[in-house]
């Protein structure tokens, strides 16, 4: 255990030392010991460990689960190289008795918590990872928690109260609701009115008519959503320690006890998303110990324009609630999670307008990190997430995959799969969590259950087949991306204190920050450099200054961005003009910073802030940047730091992240568009052999150098569509390719796209297909969902064997269509490509397996494979389950009825985009030999 913090830290005004088991980072989390060398990654690199497998968001239906169905779904995710999964109790799809044998077990029964203890026995046995979202959907809460226990905010009533009354009733309030205090609107401001036994008391020397205006708390605004049998009732309050310990005493603590022996690798909290979250019962003299003067006098300028000092009220307002959420909230989790040999796993942001306003710096006390959002290029959860995870040493950072995954239901294909992964490994991201997994009752109708907004990976969809090589690749990359330590060049500096200071009606730090620095972040991507976000807290925590760079822990950064920060503490000034002097490279963007933050901010604190500013960026001889454009930020840098990668033509659609291990520089390059990219890709690495490592294969082979020059070294990358590859530079010399004499003449290609019987099904009849052609373009096979089986014999005459020669199964080739859009259609993200195979094939050649095809290029290589004389070629081909679906009525469950039962828990999405897809083998399909030999 490495502590990430062994000093006093000041969160509050009041220096507090924060406990080591509180900030204690287990740098050996969830992260298999790092190779010895690059000889001993190449080896991992085919075989990955199975840490570093995909994980499956596996939702609980009712939940109506049968622990023979359970296993019968666990040993379904083993068969799919599926690392494990995160169970998460939510609404139910059938009644009760609807089907034989189904029943929907009320969460937090003996029934319920003795399934949870079955599956994390049975997870163990088969060597699966079992997290456990607590409690059920999102957020935490339940029935048992009261209105006045509930997720609370403070709101504003207003009154006119006529002239010459001196009196007049507060309104009635509701259950969860209680006044704070009355003010009535002066010429110059506000005067607080007094209350006595629910009547206010009009001032003796108001005239006229007067406006008041109530400050009320109001608990109990929100309910848990998409809540299993049982489960529903009121959010907690994520400021409160009386409900969080309620909801752990009562929910959390009985279900991880119900696994025994083999407890939650994590327990997990799902999506904040508590809109206007921004009170708690406790919290006037919290804010008092905390800030160090009374809010209650100044409530008004909560909402109200009250001067000068209005922003820096709300600043403190703000900053208080994002302390109790981080320290009263996350604290009490991780501390439960470590206590039961646990982890805590955390979506640590509110989006939106959504509440509590967590901060970067709230993932401290969490073990493991999460985001979600396939957004790379920018400002998103997952390169929050990842950010964190770098920023406190914590090797592991995953993200909520596939959401609405080019919706709807079933409609995600392993293309799909594949490109968004891709994204979010871009963002650093090194843990993939798919959303997800419906379990489905025995019994249930082909394809069985779905969750509202999310794709769906089980063994129903036809493509399955191919599964394992998706996963596999998934983990290839997860695992090289766990190297070493990430060497981002830049760290975006995210202002709290402009987000805090900003609140009113919208309450997220996540949410103002996104608004304010995506184009900065943007820029910097474009311009060929990566980031990371930090923030004032981290930097406290964390940060360091090591000759040149700003260290936090072994990462290390050369670049700090303040991107139109108007508010910044004095200390972290201090920390950036000290990097600065050392030689690293400070540079301000729009505006420069100029009011130290707070209520309680002095004039020497302000002019401290502005006293550096002068000397970084406007003196002379001033070592920082200026650039009010940021059209031209990543021209500045560039004359300071050259580019990580370049791309020659510029390529910023080409996205590329370098990890440093001791044994090589590490790339994963993804081509994120559908159109092939043909590149000089210029890395800022001397003295070290590039070698390519194929994610798809586990393959790893020298890559030529395109050129050199002073501290750097150019390759040729050619991606194809959503084409990914993973360039490592290492210090070893790999023995050059034998020397094979050319093929003086080489065989034409030859069209196999004719003369092939298909066979629908294991036990349909086969029929001859004599022409590819898509499975809808007949009737009798338009319907069709499942794997169909392509069977004809070749013959391979001798010239097609000689030495020299790779030979080559070629399906087709992908084409854009005329009307591409981006990548997104109805909800989510989708790729958009033409493909020759929709959507998966797996080759065998004289009954032995060869390979797989699901993305491009659609191409395997069959050099060996085939024989002199007649070759049995059989293709099966799987497409989506969209087909079937499209023959019955959808949904395929009772939503009235259970509707009608648990009340409108949650709407069946995109439905009436169903439709038969093309499907099958599209062609044209050849036989390519291609010339290795020199002649």
């Amino acid at each position: 255990m490495k502590n990430i913090l062994m000093k006093q830290i000041t969160i509050h005004g009041t220096a507090v030392a924060l406990l080591a088991g509180v900030l204690a980072v287990a740098t050996t989390t969830g992260k298999s010991a790092e190779p010895a060398g690059i000889s001993e990654l190449q080896q991992a690199f085919r075989q990955p460990p199975d840490d570093s497998r995909i994980m499956m968001r596996w939702w609980w239906f009712g939940p109506a689960v049968t622990k023979p169905q359970l296993e019968r779904e666990m040993r379904f995710m083993k068969e799919g190289g599926i690392g494990g999964f995160e169970v998460q109790p939510t609404y139910s799809l059938a009644l009760d008795g609807e089907l034989p044998g189904v029943k929907n077990l009320k969460f937090m029964s003996p029934e319920f918590l003795d399934a949870l203890g079955f599956t994390a026995a049975k997870a163990k046995e088969l060597g699966l990872r079992m997290d456990l979202t607590l409690g059920s959907g999102w957020p935490y809460g339940g029935p048992q928690f009261s209105a006045e226990e509930g997720a609370t905010a403070i709101q504003t009533q207003n009154l006119t109260i006529p002239a010459g009354q001196r009196s007049a009733p507060v309104p009635e309030l509701r259950e969860g609701q209680k006044l704070i205090a009355a003010f009535m609107k002066t010429g110059d401001g506000f005067k607080e009115v007094p209350v006595v036994d629910n009547v206010l008391q009009m001032p003796a020397d108001v005239t006229g008519e007067a406006q008041v205006q109530l400050f009320i708390s109001r608990g109990g605004i929100m309910k848990v959503k998409r809540p299993a049998y049982g489960a529903d009732g009121n959010v907690i309050d994520h400021y409160s320690p009386t409900s969080i310990k309620k909801f752990i005493k009562e929910i959390a603590e009985p279900e991880i006890k119900a696994c025994g022996p083999n407890p939650p690798y994590a327990v997990f909290c799902d999506s904040l998303e508590v809109g206007g979250e921004n009170w708690t019962p406790n919290f006037l003299p919290e804010f008092q110990k905390r800030r160090g003067y009374d809010l209650k006098p100044l409530l008004p300028a909560l909402f109200n324009d009250v001067g000068p000092k209005t922003m820096d009220i709300r600043h403190d307002w703000g900053k208080t609630c994002t302390e109790l959420f981080t320290e009263c909230f996350n604290g009490a989790f991780k501390k439960l999670a470590n206590a039961h040999n646990s982890r805590f796993r955390i979506q640590g942001y509110a989006t939106g307008s959504a509440a509590p306003p967590a901060a970067l710096y709230s993932y401290a006390y969490a073990d493991l990190p999460e985001g979600e959002g396939y957004q790379w290029k920018g400002f998103s959860a997952t390169r929050w997430a990842a950010s964190a995870s770098h920023l406190l040493g914590k090797p592991v950072a995953s993200s909520e995959t596939f959401t609405w995954l080019h919706s709807p239901v079933f409609r995600a294909t392993p293309l799909d799969m594949k490109a968004e992964a891709d994204m979010h490994f871009l963002c650093g991201i090194n843990q993939i969590i798919c959303h997800g997994w419906p379990y489905t009752a025995e019994g249930v109708a082909y394809p069985g259950w779905s969750f509202y907004a999310a794709g769906v990976f089980d063994e129903k969809n036809p493509w399955w087949i191919v599964m394992p090589d998706v996963t596999k690749y998934l983990q290839r990359v997860s695992f090289m991306m766990r190297q070493g330590t990430p060497a981002n060049d830049v760290a975006l500096y995210l202002a709290n204190s402009d987000a805090w200071a900003s609140f009113g009606r919208l309450f997220s730090v996540y949410s103002v920050l996104q608004g304010r620095v995506q184009n900065t972040a943007r820029q910097i991507l474009d311009s060929g450099y990566n980031l990371d976000f930090f923030d004032d807290q981290l930097l406290e925590m964390r940060g360091k200054v090591e000759r040149n760079t700003l260290a936090f822990g072994d990462v290390r950064y050369r670049v700090v961005v303040l991107p139109a920060v108007e508010r910044i503490p004095p200390a972290t000034m201090q920390k950036l003009e000290q990097f600065a002097r050392g030689g690293g490279i400070v540079v301000a963007t729009r505006r420069l910073p100029d009011l130290a933050p707070g209520y309680k901010a002095t004039e020497q604190d302000t002019k401290t802030v502005r006293d550096i500013a002068q000397r970084l960026f406007k003196d002379a001889n001033a070592p920082g940047l200026f650039v009010e454009d940021e059209a031209r930020l990543g021209e500045a840098v560039a004359k300071r730091l050259a580019p990580d990668v370049a791309t020659s033509p510029a390529s910023p659609e080409i996205g590329i992240v370098h990890r440093h291990t001791d044994g090589g520089e590490v790339h994963f390059v993804a081509n994120t568009t559908n159109q092939s990219k043909s590149v000089k890709a210029t890395f800022r690495v001397e003295g070290m052999q590039p070698e390519w490592w194929d994610p798809m294969t586990g393959r790893v082979s020298p890559a030529q150098i395109a050129e050199k020059s002073a501290g750097a070294t150019a390759v040729n990358l050619n991606l194809e569509p959503y084409g990914s590859t993973i360039v490592v530079f290492t210090k070893r010399t790999q023995p050059a390719p034998k020397v094979v004499r050319a093929v003086a003449s080489v065989p034409q290609p030859v069209d196999l796209s004719t003369g092939w019987t298909v066979k629908f099904g294991k036990n349909a009849q086969p029929i001859a297909m004599e022409k590819l052609a898509s499975w809808i373009d007949n009737a009798a096979t338009s319907n069709f969902s499942g794997v169909a089986t392509y069977e004809k014999t070749i013959t391979i005459a001798p010239e097609w064997l000689k030495a020299g020669l790779t030979l080559s199964f070629n399906f087709g080739e992908a084409t854009v269509p005329q009307a591409s859009g981006g990548g997104r259609g109805g909800m989510g993200y989708r790729t958009v490509l033409e493909t020759p195979v929709r959507e998966a094939a797996v080759l065998y050649i004289n009954g032995r397996r060869v390979g797989s095809v699901w993305a491009p290029p659609y191409s395997i290589d069959v050099t060996g494979h085939l024989k002199r004389g007649q070759n049995k070629i059989r293709v099966e081909v799987a497409n989506l389950a969209m087909n079937y679906m499209a023959s019955i009525k959808l949904p395929n469950y009772s939503y009235a009825g259970v509707t009608q039962k648990y009340g409108n828990r949650f709407q069946p999405q995109n439905l009436d985009l169903v439709q038969p897809l093309p499907s099958g083998l599209l062609g044209p399909i050849r036989l390519i030999a291609t010339n290795q030999g020199k002649s």
